[in-house]
């Protein structure tokens, strides 16, 4: 992978940096971490199991434990250098109608997808303050702006992404640090695949551009939030949703 760092960033004329995507064993995250990895940069993603793209060095762990989060940068530091990039990405659902969904079903959800990228957040940002640079970028959902029937806990962590990301940039934006948010739409994964036909039909119904998006276009959208062209766009909510959520 030397090599290929070498080659690209002589290619676009920038330094590889340390980028840490969560969850990029599959889905999006594994779209943008391959992304990152072929612009040359230094990737890294916490994740629970799964393989990973080539290029990307993994460190297991569960992001709803401090200590596992602090242990997995740790290790990610020593094998590659500070976290210049943070992509929080991972993320679970557990759908159920309002009057039904448990106490359980509805923590679960907010501990991982909110809590667990504040706690990848947290630790990322005291290397990104002690280097006077960073890029933060949270990948919630249209849902989360949208709304979705039976998604009441998935919606709730997903919308206050865009608070934190607020929040971060008041509170860090003068050290040359960006947090932003990507609402990706309906994607193109195996999710989506295992829809039943018809209300895949339906779906894209609804969207104006008529289709699906690629994960590779959620990755475009990450990856210009974190390049130096978007380094005066802070606390901007980013839609990647064909038009989907117009207006929310």
């Amino acid at each position: 992978m030397a090599a290929a760092e070498t080659a690209t960033a002589e290619t676009t004329g920038r330094t590889p940096r340390v980028v840490l995507v969560t969850g990029a064993n599959r889905g999006i995250g594994r779209a943008i971490a391959e992304r990152f990895v072929a612009e040359g940069d230094r990737v890294a993603t916490i994740y629970r199991s799964g393989d990973l793209p080539e290029g990307v060095f993994g460190a297991v762990a569960d992001i709803s434990d401090t200590a596992a989060v602090d242990a997995a940068f740790t290790a990610i530091e020593a094998e590659l250098g500070p976290v210049e990039v943070l992509v929080a990405n991972a993320g679970i659902t557990r759908d159920q109608l309002l009057m039904r969904m448990t106490d359980e079903e509805f923590e679960s959800v907010v501990d991982v997808n909110l809590t667990g990228t504040f706690r990848c957040v947290r630790r990322a940002s005291k290397g990104m303050i002690k280097m006077r640079r960073g890029r933060i970028v949270l990948v919630s959902s249209v849902i989360g702006l949208f709304g979705g029937a039976g998604q009441v806990n998935y919606a709730a962590s997903k919308a206050a992404l865009v608070g934190m990301a607020r929040s971060i940039t008041r509170e860090i934006g003068s050290r040359n640090i960006t947090a932003n948010v990507v609402a990706p739409g309906f994607i193109n994964t195996a999710m989506t695949a295992e829809l039943p036909e018809e209300r895949q039909k339906t779906y894209k119904a609804s969207i104006p551009a008529g289709r699906f998006a690629e994960p590779s276009e959620v990755a475009g959208a990450v990856f210009f939030l974190a390049s130096p062209d978007a380094g005066y766009i802070s606390g901007a909510v980013i839609p990647v949703d064909g038009g989907l959520g117009m207006g929310h």
